[in-house]
């Protein structure tokens, strides 16, 4: 099956995941450990929530991670800085990358927005260089979209 099949597979998934569930962390814990499952070659997945304008940890799949990160700093803090995806090849050469765990190299952080404001990022690591290409980006932005449009409201 190509990638972008297992893609759209992974959209119908996360929709009968989340559609008759109202409760906004039950979703986003089963939305990381959905990421978990279909993508290889990652160590991380899990989401930062947007809170007194700091990103603290969400619902997440991997090592324990750093618990509240500043916005406009590291790959996370970026993403909502600038309110678009980060996908970093390096993380060793993003300009005050947060290392929370030391066997990351790769990255991508895509922002969720509700309401047209954003609340929060999906970050997603990877152990390899250059792990996330242009096809990744496009539906990981999408798998963002639908989640949000069908979470209720938390923050």
């Amino acid at each position: 099956m190509s990638e972008e099949k297992n893609y759209l597979l992974l959209l119908k998934q996360l929709q009968a995941l989340v559609k008759d569930e109202p409760d906004p962390i039950a979703n986003l814990s089963n939305s990381a450990a959905l990421l978990n499952q279909f993508m290889d070659r990652i160590n991380w997945v899990g989401f930062y929530l947007l809170k007194n304008s700091q990103l603290v940890l969400g619902p997440f799949q991997g090592l324990p991670a750093c618990t509240r990160l500043e916005v406009g700093k590291g790959v996370c803090g970026t993403a909502v800085q600038e309110n678009k995806t980060q996908r970093v090849a390096d993380v060793h050469k993003f300009p005050e990358h947060i290392a929370c765990d030391v066997a990351s190299r790769s990255e991508i952080v895509i922002p969720l927005r509700k309401n047209n404001q954003i609340v929060g990022v999906l970050d997603i690591d990877s152990p390899e260089l250059d792990r996330f290409n242009e096809l990744d980006q496009i539906y990981l932005e999408k798998f963002c979209e639908q989640l949000m449009n069908d979470l209720p409201s938390i923050f």
